[in-house]
């Protein structure tokens, strides 16, 4: 009976290991959420981001319809300001598969029979910050991150940034435990 219980844990589990984001969340356990409404882009900090002008378009369009279904409301004088920041590193993995088989000594006489084969793949990987930061005191209070692996097709770059922004601002606001 207690394996059928587990089961299902197990498979949870699975699922959600499997998942091709990963993200994490800090922020200022003084800070008391609930008076935070209103939101802003912090438009310096956002300028400064070395993405094309489309991702980060993405990436905000993303952002403001996560917040608007949470329930703040965009403004120009916010309560919060949210800022970005990216950064992608380039993965490379040479695996190499060699199928010697025959007989021999080790090091020695080694007549081998067999072939080799190498392939190098690379893929990006990357990262995305999601910074709050209280308007009037200037000061972050709450930072999500996600990372995951980057796609170059056009067509799944919408779906994919917005998994993203789903992910990491399901972790916002925070519940205190």
């Amino acid at each position: 009976m207690k394996t059928i219980k587990i089961i299902p844990l197990l498979v949870l589990l699975i699922l959600t290991s499997c998942s091709a984001i990963r993200v994490n969340s800090d922020y200022d356990k003084t800070v008391d959420f609930s008076a935070y409404k209103t939101f802003a882009f912090y438009k310096t900090g956002i300028d400064k981001v070395e993405i094309s002008d489309l991702d980060k378009k993405r990436i905000l369009r993303s952002i403001d319809a996560e917040m608007l279904a949470k329930g703040f409301t965009k403004s120009e004088t916010p309560d919060l300001l949210i800022n970005i920041n990216t950064k992608v590193e380039k993965n490379i993995n040479v695996n190499q598969f060699y199928s010697g088989w025959g007989y021999g000594w080790g090091w020695g006489w080694n007549p081998y029979w067999g072939g080799g084969n190498t392939s190098v793949t690379s893929s990006n990987e990357g990262t995305l910050t999601i910074d709050l930061i209280d308007a009037k005191k200037k000061e972050l209070v709450w930072q999500g991150e996600g990372e995951g692996f980057l796609t170059k097709d056009t067509h799944k770059k919408d779906e994919l940034i917005h998994e993203f922004v789903v992910k990491i601002l399901a972790q916002f606001p925070p519940t205190k435990k």
